[in-house]
């Protein structure tokens, strides 16, 4: 390992990572490592870490080499490997732009979730494919304190519950998980959405991510929020043969969800680079062993 390592920090809608470049999957970031750089005080701090390495370069990834140069093998601030966060490949495509790896325009990208289509737009805005809704079946309803309402149950590769409410303040402080019922509908927890209606085809929201709290975004989230509006507004694009568009505000900023009649779901929103430099290595290794 070199004596210094290069970093970046980026966010996207208020959801932010350390970047580290490693191309040929050359530097170790055990857990210790990414929790001590995601580490708010400590560290440089993050939501996560988006480790960008050739797909050739890593053995989970490997495979996808052929349809994606670049994989995101992306960690959780505590250390944990994630199969994909979609903020986070914002973000990371944004990176290899700033790199000269990519230009404007369509790449794939490799995750530990399968290859991911992502369009950088002229604006800057980024784009990317999220994949299908599930929505099974039954009733769900959370609470707070007092109140409770009916939630429509989305998985977006993990478990949603999406209330409409009637002032975001019903959501409470949202610093432990909102009660739900039935406890079977999500035996290992749930992402609770709030949400309040702005205007046609505009929603926000506040969120409740599991083993994190309240965050300022998050990509699922905000794509379970858009097809379950479409479901209550009778905009289903699977039955209706049209695509449905909802703006959706985070409090880190705003993210526009599309559903297409095919069932996929495209996320588009910004991806911003706010610095760049160096991580001391002797640092890392003592903040590591600590």
């Amino acid at each position: 390992m070199s004596t210094r390592i290069a970093f970046l920090k980026g966010h996207g809608t208020e959801n932010d990572f350390v970047i580290v470049p490693d191309p040929e999957n050359a530097i170790d970031l055990p857990p210790a490592a990414v929790a001590a750089l995601c580490d708010r005080r400590a560290g440089i701090g993050g939501d996560g870490l988006l480790h960008v390495v050739r797909s050739a370069a890593h053995p989970e990834a490997e495979g996808m080499a052929a349809e994606a140069e670049w994989f995101m093998d992306y960690r959780n601030g505590d250390g944990s490997v994630a199969e994909m966060c979609g903020n986070g490949v914002r973000v990371f495509a944004r990176y290899l732009q700033r790199a000269g790896h990519v230009t404007e325009g369509d790449l794939a990208v490799a995750t530990r979730g399968g290859v991911k289509t992502v369009h950088i737009a002229k604006d800057g805005d980024v784009t990317v494919g999220m994949g299908r809704a599930v929505l099974p079946e039954g009733d769900v309803t959370v609470s707070v304190g007092e109140l409770s309402w009916p939630a429509r149950n989305v998985n977006m590769g993990n478990p949603h519950a999406v209330a409409f409410v009637d002032d975001l303040s019903h959501a409470g402080d949202l610093l432990s998980p909102p009660p739900f019922s039935p406890a079977a509908a999500y035996p290992d927890g749930v992402n609770v959405e709030f949400v309040v209606d702005r205007g046609p085809g505009h929603v926000a929201l506040r969120v409740h991510e599991r083993g994190s709290g309240e965050t300022r975004s998050c990509g699922t989230g905000a794509c379970a929020v858009a097809v379950a509006a479409a479901r209550r507004d009778g905009a289903d694009p699977t039955a209706t043969g049209a695509p449905a568009t909802y703006t959706v505000d985070v409090p880190g900023g705003t993210l526009v969800i599309t559903e297409r009649p095919d069932g996929e779901i495209e996320m588009t929103g910004p991806a911003v680079i706010v610095a760049e430099g160096e991580i001391d290595a002797d640092w890392l290794e003592t903040a590591t062993s600590a």
